[in-house]
């Protein structure tokens, strides 16, 4: 119970130390808030300027969960098109890889071309950065059932649609919900790329916006807005991963 405990509080207790020293750093050696502000500064700020911060934090979330939705989906899609042929892996994973190599915000400039200034961009960028992980994630666990269990399945009747559905995507579940956490910080990132450069809302926006005035606590204040969202949306799949997975990590609760 204490381990417990200790586990659930170790992030605070952390967050909480590292704020402490980083204000105490800046008051003792008064640094400028141009530079690097204290966290009772962005405080200040994100009081302040509150209702914008709000507003660009809704589009920024918005957009963000949108672009995740499309990459769940086609993520989900194309890992069981991949996870379930050998075939298909071998032809199409080194080319994702490849894909996966390239810089997102590369793309932005194409897709404000193709789509113009605005939501679409963002939107896309979310998507093609975070539909990677969780395609590899569906593919890895539908690859990764073992030949004998799928062998000893066919000879009592089972179809190969039948192993794959009732057996591999069951077994598939830990993997993918690993690969939304890792998934929906990625999209809150290319979200944000995208709105620095071509859009006028949305916390990107805000960061650039914030830069060009020197404010710089307000700039701080959209990050840990950015942060929050992601964590809050990260803590939200583990909730929901222990909640439906349970099975697969009983050996963690032992003893």
């Amino acid at each position: 119970m204490n381990n417990k405990l200790l586990e659930r509080w170790a992030p605070w207790v952390l967050l909480l130390s590292v704020v402490i020293v980083w204000q105490v750093v800046c008051s003792a050696f008064q640094v400028s808030e141009f530079i690097f502000p204290s966290p009772l500064r962005i405080w200040e700020q994100m009081v302040e300027f509150r209702g914008e911060i709000l507003k660009h934090s809704w589009r920024t979330f918005w957009v963000t969960m949108v672009g995740f939705g499309l990459a769940i989906v086609v993520g989900v899609l194309l890992g069981f098109v991949i996870g379930s042929s050998r075939l298909a892996y071998a032809a199409i994973y080194p080319l994702m890889t490849a894909f996966n190599a390239l810089p997102k915000a590369a793309f932005v400039p194409i897709l404000v071309v193709w789509f113009g200034i605005g939501a679409g961009p963002a939107v896309l960028t979310a998507f093609l950065i975070s539909f990677f992980p969780i395609t590899v994630n569906i593919a890895t666990g539908l690859a990764t059932l073992e030949p004998e269990l799928e062998d000893v399945l066919r000879v009592l009747g089972a179809r190969r649609w039948d192993v794959l559905v009732k057996v591999g995507l069951p077994r598939s579940m830990p993997y993918f919900y690993g690969s939304l956490k890792v998934a929906i910080t990625l999209a809150f990132v290319g979200t944000t790329v995208s709105e620095m450069n071509a859009s006028n809302e949305g916390i990107g926006y805000l960061l650039v916006s914030a830069g060009s005035a020197m404010q710089m606590g307000l700039a701080f204040a959209g990050l840990v807005a950015v942060g929050v969202m992601a964590m809050a949306m990260y803590e939200l799949f583990a909730w929901i991963e222990k909640r439906t997975t349970a099975w697969a990590h009983r050996g963690s609760h032992a003893g």
